[in-house]
């Protein structure tokens, strides 16, 4: 893989996000709100806006920067939808999966009007969202999706070999669909963007205050950290796959996965014109996710999935490398001028999850890879369950549980990637 001098350890939205980073103040001594949100990225953020719109005192506390977990090192992809369509939800939910499908159906949509409400500088394209089949065995269950959104009034395409090849400049594919509700935007900027409009509304926000104590003591709760305590009437835990200590349930309630991406110099004109020419993102439909878009300055990203705690970082970067020249062969030899990873929560149902374990304690989490719009829903619905809102009960309310075998869970992880590679790689249907 031929990096430029050197490939940067850290993300390509980093280096170019237009919003600021925030610069919030430390949480230091006593302070009693109304809501207390723990976790700086698009769920807590969310919550955080929408909660200070009507008026609820919010104080929001990130133990690093806003942004600094997977909402600013994602791929920006503006998804909409759940990783299971509609008529799956019908046969989990019932009667009840008509508000969820219609929620998170809107999702994408929800997030570029809160861009534009807020006059968010992220990047927003909503050029849409492709799905392509790595090999012909993938192209039932693709049909079967397109077949179920269309048949909802859903603005989505089926593709052909051909056009899927117009829309990415790839031989690659056996065909696919374009979901046009889909976008993108600059993950990074998207996560201040929504610090800097809830703030703007009145919520405190403090970065640097890691949370390391959480009681409820009689009516209140009570947050405290290194030379902080924060009161709180409720409290909205945000912190997905970056869950530690403070609730050990939580982060028993999770697989985690990291992601991995990696960002070509900026393309030249003659190689870049072919490449994703409208603006559309990609993901490929293999169990061990691929997924690809330009970036703002005309670089080429690819990212992928592996286990949490691999220690071969470099060699999955290589291994993203080359799928990129198999894909678009015209870009081999290209340096690539960034590279970073962070983590996926995935969920065993492959469902977002909206846990209330105890009086006044909100969790909002699971988002298996679509979380740019669905933890901006989560967040919202979170605001709306706290306030009497109209979405309050939109999203089902579970138990927070333990996955099952937890103490190998990891290893597992690990097999089954492999395994899902191996099938991958034989063109065996997603």
């Amino acid at each position: 893989m031929p990096d430029s001098a050197p490939a940067r350890q850290r993300s390509l939205w980093s280096a170019i996000s237009e919003e600021p980073p925030l610069e919030a103040p430390p949480a230091t001594g006593f302070l009693q709100t109304d809501v207390a949100v723990i976790g700086g990225g698009y769920t807590g953020l969310s919550a955080a806006l929408h909660l200070a719109e009507r008026g609820v005192g919010v104080a929001l506390l990130e133990a690093g920067e806003v942004g600094s977990g997977a909402s600013g090192a994602n791929g920006g992809q503006v998804i909409p939808g759940l990783k299971r369509d509609p008529r799956n939800l019908e046969r989990i939910f019932g009667s009840k999966a008509g508000p969820l499908v219609e929620l998170f159906g809107d999702a994408a949509g929800f997030v570029f009007s809160l861009v534009d409400r807020h006059s968010i500088r992220c990047a927003p394209c909503r050029a849409g969202w492709i799905l392509a089949a790595h090999a012909p065995g993938a192209m039932p269950p693709i049909r079967s999706r397109w077949q179920d959104w269309h048949s909802r009034g859903a603005d989505i395409e089926l593709l052909s070999a051909a056009d899927i090849g117009e829309l990415t400049g790839s031989h690659a594919y056996a065909g696919g669909l374009i979901d046009r509700r889909a976008g993108t935007v600059q993950p990074l900027a998207y996560a201040r963007g929504l610090a800097r409009a809830a703030r703007d509304r009145g919520a405190v926000l403090l970065e640097n205050s890691r949370v390391e104590k959480l009681v409820r003591d009689g009516g209140v709760w009570r947050l405290s950290g290194r030379g902080f305590e924060i009161e709180a009437e409720r409290v909205v835990v945000a912190t997905d796959a970056y869950s530690g200590p403070l609730l050990p349930a939580l982060e028993r309630s999770l697989l985690t996965v990291s992601s991995l991406q990696i960002a070509t110099t900026p393309l030249p004109h003659d190689i870049g014109a072919p490449i994703l020419p409208t603006g559309a993102c990609l993901s490929e439909t293999r169990k061990v996710a691929i997924y690809m878009r330009r970036g703002p300055h005309g670089q080429l990203l690819i990212g992928g999935r592996g286990p949490v705690g691999d220690g071969r970082p470099d060699s999955l970067y290589r291994d993203l490398y080359k799928r990129l020249v198999e894909i678009f062969p015209t870009v081999r030899g290209l340096g690539v001028e960034y590279r970073w990873r962070g983590r996926v929560g995935l969920t065993m149902d492959e469902l977002p999850h909206l846990h209330e374990p105890e009086p006044g304690l909100h969790i909002g989490q699971g988002y298996n890879g679509r979380g740019v719009a669905a933890a901006t829903t989560m967040g919202r619905v979170i605001a709306d369950r706290i306030t009497g809102g109209e979405l309050a009960d939109a999203i089902p309310v579970t138990n927070l549980s333990v996955v099952p075998w937890r103490f190998i869970r990891q290893p597992m992880l690990t097999a089954a990637i492999g395994y899902y590679r191996l099938r991958d790689r034989l063109g065996l249907g997603a």
